[in-house]
């Protein structure tokens, strides 16, 4: 009998045991179980494999889980074709589960990642396409703002790991040289002019004091506040800093702006994608993508034109109420954003004044704006200036997302590269666009969603995140945070310059406008000063169909405003409008667009 028992007893615990291996197996390679593990296992395996996304989370940093600070991620070609592959795969066993299983909740889980993956596999044949290295981005400027903004220094091991970054900067460059020489042998090459800057930004880099440059001074600055490290630790910690600046970092650098100036000799002035290989086909695929709505370059482009006319009317009434009889009012309203009346004086302290400033304004609409909203971060939100290192062929502004363990808050970066070009109509809308109730509500409560997969937190969708931003600038405007004529034209000028987005970079990528047309069009129709006119339109010329999401979104979400306000009448409350549309984060408009019709359909039941 005994015998027996033992018998069952092992056959139980073998049961056991294959059911366990059996469930891991499912849960790590195969179709697991729960969608919702489906769903975390592809977050979680993504994380993995970027070790420096996984710190601008900030969720296992210096912890015992901490494996990735030290290590930066992998930039080569074949890990490019292997991401490529396992979104492949996630997306067939994505589809393999059976979708009326689901809950309400998981079916738009599962349209959102659907639409994710889908977008990145339809890119296959472009995936060397864009400009991997450009004036704004690459890892020439992600690495310098990793380490000053994202990786924290709060111990001796800490501070080992930023040097352990440092000594690999070399590894990555070699990767993004390998990459641009990858799509140069396919006729892939950026237009001279842009290969011309990022040489001069390179060089600029490396030609200052390794003790002035934003490497060594942000670790010198993390290395002071620890309190546990005596000077002895962290003078041999600077040395070591300093040394892998110097003999890693520096060569590097200029190994990338030797190739950079080999190149220029096969580089073309042509601006547009148009002349890469099947480059319509590929400019159509980046609209759809940053729109998330399937426009054609000319639909595009004649709703820009339009738009730009209505815009030119509205400004044209304020000006005549103000008294203005001329017949240039594009050059009357960039006069007056260099009317002393609206400038800051110069003085020592005057990046600290306009940062304040921008602080006030942000500090007043957030107090104001109860009636609103029902949603509101937790996080904070600051305005800082854009490093030193890349103002100068960095955008306007920008915004970066708070830390998820809450030890950064969301940040508002302005460029102060010229202090004395910051015209304060024009300050409002910036802050409302970059921090609240734009970019920083809607990200930091993204964040913050709770019972959601994790991939949900942060998926990027540009239309929605700055369709989002600009409807804020509007919804501003429209509760009149906008107090004199001159901040109001202040928003219809940046109205004006999204608006005139749709027509140049559809000029630019799909009718085959030079970079010098696009300029002149772009300053011909707007207020902006001729050097912010060039940084644009550069960043159009390497970024196509991004800057068109921008207005594209507005316009979709006061769409679907109206469409709510109509159906609802007097029950419209645009609180719960701002909830049905922030609530579930950032997804395609096109699924935006099914969930207010969903709950339209609820409310008429």
């Amino acid at each position: 009998m005994k015998i027996i028992n033992n018998k069952y007893c092992l056959i139980f615990i073998a049961l056991i045991l294959f059911g366990c291996g059996w469930w891991g197996y499912k849960l790590i390679w195969g179709q697991p179980l729960s969608i919702n593990h489906f769903y975390e296992r592809i977050f979680i395996n993504y994380l993995l494999d970027d070790p420096e996304l996984l710190s601008s989370l900030g969720l296992i940093d210096n912890t015992l889980l901490d494996f990735h600070s030290d290590d930066l991620t992998d930039a080569s070609p074949a890990r490019t074709q292997q991401v490529l592959q396992q979104v492949e795969q996630s997306l067939t066993t994505l589809r393999s589960y059976d979708r009326q299983q689901q809950s309400a909740a998981q079916q738009l889980s599962s349209d959102i990642l659907d639409w994710f993956l889908d977008d990145q596999l339809r890119a296959k044949e472009f995936m060397y396409h864009n400009y991997a290295v450009n004036q704004l981005s690459g890892v020439h400027i992600s690495l310098p703002l990793l380490m000053d903004t994202v990786h924290k220094v709060i111990n001796k091991h800490s501070a080992e790991n930023y040097i352990s970054r440092l000594s690999k900067f070399g590894i990555k460059i070699d990767q993004a040289v390998s990459g641009l020489k990858l799509r140069a042998d396919q006729g892939i090459i950026l237009p001279k002019i842009i290969i011309t800057k990022i040489i001069v930004s390179l060089d600029k880099f490396t030609s200052q004091p390794v003790t002035e440059n934003i490497l060594y001074t942000s670790f010198k600055k993390k290395l002071s506040a620890v309190a546990a490290l005596d000077l002895e630790q962290k003078t041999q910690l600077s040395a070591a800093a300093h040394q892998q600046i110097l003999t890693v970092v520096y060569p590097a650098y200029k190994k990338l702006s030797l190739y950079l100036t080999a190149l220029s000799a096969s580089a073309t002035a042509d601006a547009g994608v148009w002349k890469l290989p099947n480059g319509d086909a590929y400019y159509a695929y980046k609209l759809r993508s940053n729109t998330t709505l399937n426009y054609s370059p000319q639909q595009v482009h004649q709703l820009g034109l339009e738009q730009v006319a209505l815009i030119h009317k509205e400004i044209q009434d304020i000006l005549q109420d103000l008294g203005y009889t001329g017949n240039n009012a594009m050059n009357y309203m960039r006069k007056l954003t260099q009317d002393k009346r609206f400038l800051f004086t110069e003085s020592a302290n005057v990046v600290q004044q306009i940062i304040q400033t921008y602080q006030d304004i942000i500090t007043e609409i957030d107090r104001n704006i109860g009636d609103l909203f029902h949603l509101r971060p937790q996080a904070q939100v600051e305005v800082r200036a854009i490093p030193k290192f890349s103002e100068k062929t960095a955008v306007g502004a920008y915004y970066l997302a708070p830390a998820m363990d809450n030890s950064r808050p969301g940040v508002f970066y302005v460029n102060l590269r010229n202090t004395g070009a910051i015209s304060k109509p024009s300050m409002r809308t910036l802050a409302y666009h970059e921090a609240i109730p734009g970019h920083h509500f809607q990200k930091a409560l993204q964040q913050e969603m709770q019972n959601v997969p994790s991939f949900r937190k942060v998926l990027p969708f540009t239309a929605y995140i700055e369709g989002w931003a600009l409807y804020a600038e509007r919804l501003a405007w429209e509760q009149g945070f906008q107090h004199t004529p001159y901040d109001k034209l202040g928003y219809l000028n940046a109205q004006l310059f999204r608006a005139v987005r749709l027509v140049v970079d559809t000029g630019i990528h799909y009718k085959k406008w030079s970079r010098q047309r696009a300029i002149d069009y772009m300053f011909t129709n707007t207020a902006i000063l001729k050097e912010k006119v060039i940084t644009e339109i550069e960043r159009y010329i390497v970024t196509p169909g991004q800057a068109c999401a921008y207005y594209i979104g507005m316009l979709k979400i006061l769409e679907l405003r109206d469409k709510v306000k109509q159906q609802l009448g007097s029950k419209f409350d645009i609180a719960n409008f701002h909830d049905l549309v922030l609530q579930n984060g950032a997804m395609p408009l096109e699924l935006l667009e099914q969930l207010v019709e969903s709950y339209l359909a609820s409310q008429s039941n």
